[in-house]
């Protein structure tokens, strides 16, 4: 049995859903199939799931919301009348999606957001089902509740509960094609809620997991993982194969072809991961898997992010006093903000904490508390940053990789803010200006992943530098 799951851009109008149904289709094992809410049809294009969350923060805020509930309807009414489906089927799901966007009435703002946002992918799992009963599949859209996907009671940030496991297990003695929609779950009492945003994938690998698939499929509209943003470099290298760790390091750096929390139910239950593409499907993709062949270069990939901040405190003989770094952080903490990163010296240290969670309210407040209760002898706040990253099993054993990617940096005249590297020596992080980091990120891939006559160069300079 696959788990094959679908992105938004493969269900974003009739012509897509074809070319879904007929991935589906060609492999009797693709039995459990995942859905997302319609993508965008063009560059300029709303998601389905933007349309859906403007039209509940207009409703909550004026009491209706017809222009953006019409842009709604209009995408599913195109849908269904090109896939040619009969004029019923569109009525049923517009009534039902109809039915949830009235259902406010005694819901929490979050609580009726969250339902909302569903109804993207709700309606996508239905209309799909349909198509392939059309087709003459024996096709069922399953619903999450009675399937069994508990989840946490967390609004918008949902987590699957381990009792969920075991009732999602039974779809595997279920007969024909299942249709599941992503993105949500029930809590134990029964609430609709969300994970967040790109939670299909999520979705996917929780059943995946549940029903011990022989491989998760995730297919999206790439032939395989690049080991750079193709945005910025003009075709780059394909990663063919990647592991779990190196996934999940290069999704949490700013890869966005699969969600950074996907990767653990399918991780814990041993399932390969093949990255897919709905518009070539016969790529051979990107694996995913626990252990990989040691390659002769040592890096998978390099990614990069923005939106970061960091916090600099500076006290003589930090290192001798005992609780100072939990204080810190329990400052932190009862402030409602996690942290990323830790990099610290003897009298130093810097915690690295997402930009939007720090507001000037809190920034002030901080500030002040670790001046009073630390008495620290320096303390500054450093915004617009972005963390670069460079990932790969094999940096374990090798050497000159620091020097290498420092050097290529050096060349490119970017300025680093912040050196780390990661316990588990999988993955080097450099703190860099956000306005530099497009061009540290092509910096390190032409060191690392240019042609022969580049690298070259880049060992010349490193080993000139040691």
């Amino acid at each position: 049995m696959k788990v094959a799951k679908f992105g938004g851009t493969s269900l974003a109008n009739a012509e897509q859903i074809k070319k879904v149904c007929n991935i589906i289709r060609a492999d009797q094992n693709r039995r459990l199939v995942v859905v997302s809410a319609p993508g965008k049809r063009y560059k300029e294009d709303d998601k389905v799931t933007d349309l859906l969350i403007r039209y509940a923060e207009v409703f909550l805020q004026k009491g209706e919301a017809r222009a953006e509930k019409e842009a709604v309807f209009n995408r599913y009414r195109e849908i269904v009348r090109e896939l040619g489906l009969p004029a019923e089927v569109g009525q049923k799901i517009e009534a039902e999606l109809e039915a949830v966007l009235a259902n406010h009435a005694g819901l929490s703002p979050d609580r009726f957001v969250d339902a909302v946002k569903a109804a993207g992918e709700d309606n996508s799992a239905k209309v799909v089902a349909h198509y392939l009963r059309s087709l003459g599949e024996d096709a069922h859209y399953v619903n999450p509740r009675e399937a069994g996907m508990l989840v946490t009671d967390e609004a918008g940030n949902a987590h699957v509960l381990p009792a969920a496991y075991e009732r999602l297990k039974k779809l595997r003695d279920r007969q024909g094609i299942l249709v599941f929609p992503g993105f949500f779950g029930y809590t134990e009492a029964g609430e609709l809620v969300t994970f967040s945003r790109g939670g299909s994938d999520i979705t996917g690998s929780i059943l995946a997991a549940a029903v011990k698939a022989e491989v998760y499929e995730n297919f999206t509209d790439v032939d395989s993982v690049y080991v750079v943003n193709p945005n910025l470099v003009e075709n780059p290298v394909e990663i063919k194969e990647i592991t779990y760790r190196e996934m999940r390091e290069l999704s949490y750096s700013g890869f966005s072809v699969f969600h950074e929390e996907a990767l653990l139910p399918a991780y814990q239950a041993e399932i390969p991961v093949c990255i897919k593409n709905t518009n070539n499907p016969s790529a051979p993709g990107t694996m995913i898997v626990a252990e990989r062949p040691a390659s002769v270069n040592r890096v998978s990939g390099v990614a990069c992010d923005t939106g970061f901040c960091s916090i600099y405190v500076s006290k003589y003989l930090m290192h001798k006093e005992i609780g100072f770094g939990r204080k810190l952080l329990q400052i932190l903490e009862e402030e409602g903000i996690s942290y990323e990163h830790t990099p610290s010296g003897i009298d130093n240290i810097s915690v690295i904490l997402r930009e939007r969670d720090l507001t000037p309210a809190k920034e002030a407040r901080i500030v002040e508390r670790i001046q009073s209760e630390l008495q620290v002898d320096d303390i500054a706040v450093q915004h617009d940053l972005a963390l670069v990253m460079i990932v790969g099993e094999g940096m374990r054993q090798s050497v000159g990789t620091t020097a290498k990617a420092t050097v290529a940096l050096a060349a490119a005249q970017i300025n680093l803010d912040m050196i780390n590297q990661g316990s588990s020596e999988v993955s080097m992080m450099f703190g860099v200006k956000a306005e530099d980091a497009d061009r540290a990120v092509i910096a390190l891939y032409h060191a690392f992943f240019g042609k022969e006559e580049e690298r070259e160069k880049a060992h010349s300079l490193s080993s000139l530098t040691v």
